[in-house]
């Protein structure tokens, strides 16, 4: 038997890969934990610089809260007024808080910085790391690039953590990056100051790749053909609930030290994940360690009430679709040399950058849409899961027309945000969660589309840039809304027209659905290409080549999309 048929005989999906897919999901919930954590944690509230050569009585007898900071900010609620707002009327508290300011307006010079200090509106929240650092006016700067250098830990994570996996073991690259996620979370809530700050939060985005990435693959190590597709999705939900879950949290603890905290200790309750996560069985046995492998499946086989015989040989080996040395003579080079494959490989490296680009620029800056932040968060949340499933629908129609569709109504949301008045924020949040759940939509559909887009012979490749190209999406994500010193709508209308570019560039693509795959170069460049794949299905062959090339799977595995996916999240 290879291993696949070991699997359908002791159960693909019995209580033994339950088990296993319940010990997987948890740690997602602590991931998006700190995937969106410096939504709250980076906020920065209404602000005003309180001269150290004035004094102010309100705030000596009932602090800044009881101060009205809309008088410094614009109608559209931006607190960055706060950095060039007047003085106000002499002897008002405005006037007094704000001395240094309206000194340097009077005389026609810029204040250069706040020579007092600032005083924050702890209305929404008790602190947070712009309040903590003064991360305002001339150092606002500093956040946005905080949380790309996070997303950058995210790029590095999955380069180190994914060839670690292969030489020491899926199980042990998730115990490993839990520990130090957990530790460097913990740590990043008594950080002295910003630098040391961002360089924890940099490790903890290094661990969120090294944690994604193998327990999903554990889990489609341990999980039959038939059942993978499902799997994956529950992961996806898992991640949906701690997108809402931390929304609530956040609202209960308004200090960013012990919001981080909160997030980061319960990972320590993993440690029982040493006794309680199996290994590889696969794994094992690509490494030689066939006993200990047969031990797993033995008990596996027994958990799910369908034991084995002791005389049962797994017989594993690497299918040979295409010859080993036809492949090393194709390189990255190859994606752009021909015409056609260079229009397909530029149109999906910009698919994959801009959903990626969109999706975290639309999640980590909620408080722009004007409602309340905690709500928004939490609506935001439950849209990721209707759009998630929608795909599952839509795909065995057309990949094209889904793909598109979905940019389009993602852009177009995005650029509709800009014409709402700020007085109507319900409808400016009702536009940012269709666009969230359209391109929520699209980046599950683009790891398909450019899967099967790819030929064999260089499809590894073309999803390895792709999957650069959306990382290079994340960490240009916070930058993009420095963009506000410009206009206050710059991001959102750049996010709408990248999108809608997106949609347009995806009329030049081919469509794939129920169509054959391209094996080689030349298939693409129009010579008649393979028809041994399977018409209006996920297309088996596809994936299960893609997995043979990712080193994934053994002879006889039918992998699936969700495996493509661990190579963006």
């Amino acid at each position: 038997m290879n291993f696949d048929e070991i699997l359908s005989h002791i159960g693909g999906f019995g209580k033994f890969q339950k088990i296993l897919y319940v010990w997987i999901c948890l740690p997602q919930i602590l991931l998006a934990f700190h995937m969106l954590i410096s939504v709250f944690t980076g906020a920065v509230p209404p602000h005003l610089c309180r001269s150290t050569n004035t004094t102010w009585p309100l705030a000596a007898s009932s602090g800044a809260s009881n101060f009205n900071f809309s008088l410094v900010t614009g109608p559209d609620g931006d607190p960055d007024l706060s950095c060039s707002a007047p003085g106000g009327v002499p002897g008002t508290p405005l006037a007094q808080l704000n001395h240094s300011t309206a000194l340097a307006l009077s005389d026609g010079h810029d204040t250069g910085g706040c020579r007092g200090r600032w005083e924050f509106s702890k209305e929404t929240f008790q602190s947070t790391v712009a309040t903590e650092w003064d991360l305002v006016c001339e150092n606002a700067n500093l956040n946005n690039i905080g949380s790309s250098i996070y997303m950058f830990g995210l790029l590095v994570g999955a380069v180190l953590f994914g060839s670690l996996a292969d030489k020491f073991g899926r199980r042990n690259i998730i115990l490993v990056g839990l520990a130090i996620q957990s530790t460097f979370g913990v740590g990043a809530a008594f950080a002295p100051n910003f630098y040391i700050y961002v360089f924890l939060r940099f490790v903890v985005g290094t661990t969120i790749s090294a944690v994604i990435m193998n327990a999903f693959v554990l889990g489609t190590e341990w999980t039959g053909s038939k059942h993978r597709m499902l799997a994956g999705i529950i992961t996806d939900y898992f991640f949906g609930f701690g997108y809402i879950t931390l929304a609530g949290l956040a609202y209960l603890i308004r200090d960013w030290r012990k919001l981080q905290l909160a997030i980061s200790a319960p990972g320590f309750l993993f440690i029982f994940y040493i006794w309680a996560l199996p290994k590889s069985a696969r794994w094992l046995m690509a490494n030689q360690r066939n006993e200990e492998a047969m031990n797993l499946i033995r008990k596996a086989a027994l958990m799910n009430g369908k034991p084995m015989q002791e005389d049962t040989e797994i017989c594993q080996g690497y299918k040979d679709m295409v010859k080993m040395e036809e492949r090393e003579k194709y390189t990255v080079i190859d994606l752009v040399r021909t015409p056609r494959m260079r229009r397909n490989s530029l149109i999906m490296f910009y698919l994959w950058f801009v959903n990626v680009l969109v999706y975290y620029g639309l999640s980590l800056n909620i408080s722009d849409f004007g409602m309340n932040i905690y709500l928004t968060q939490l609506i935001f949340g439950l849209v990721e899961m209707p759009a998630r499933t929608i795909t599952l629908f839509t795909l065995n129609r057309s990949r094209r027309i889904s793909q598109l569709a979905f940019l389009a109504v993602g852009g177009l949301a995005c650029l509709l945000t800009i014409f709402i008045p700020d007085d109507l924020s319900i409808i400016r949040t009702v536009l940012a969660m269709v666009g969230k759940f359209g391109i929520t939509a699209s980046l599950s559909i683009v790891y398909v589309y450019s899967a099967e887009i790819f030929p064999t012979v260089i499809r590894q490749s073309g999803i390895g840039m792709g999957s650069m190209c959306a990382r290079a999406g994340g960490v240009l994500a916070p930058i993009i809304y420095l963009l506000r010193g410009v206009s206050k709508n710059a991001p959102m209308v750049l996010f709408g027209l990248c999108t809608l570019l997106g949609a347009a560039l995806t009329l030049l693509l081919p469509e794939t659905a129920h169509q054959p795959l391209a094996d080689t170069i030349e298939d693409v460049e129009g010579s008649s290409i393979s028809e041994d794949s399977e018409e209006g299905n996920m297309k088996p062959a596809l994936y299960e080549e893609y997995a043979f090339e990712s080193g994934l799977c053994f002879r006889g595995e039918q992998s699936n999309v969700e495996q493509i996916k661990i190579l963006i999240h």
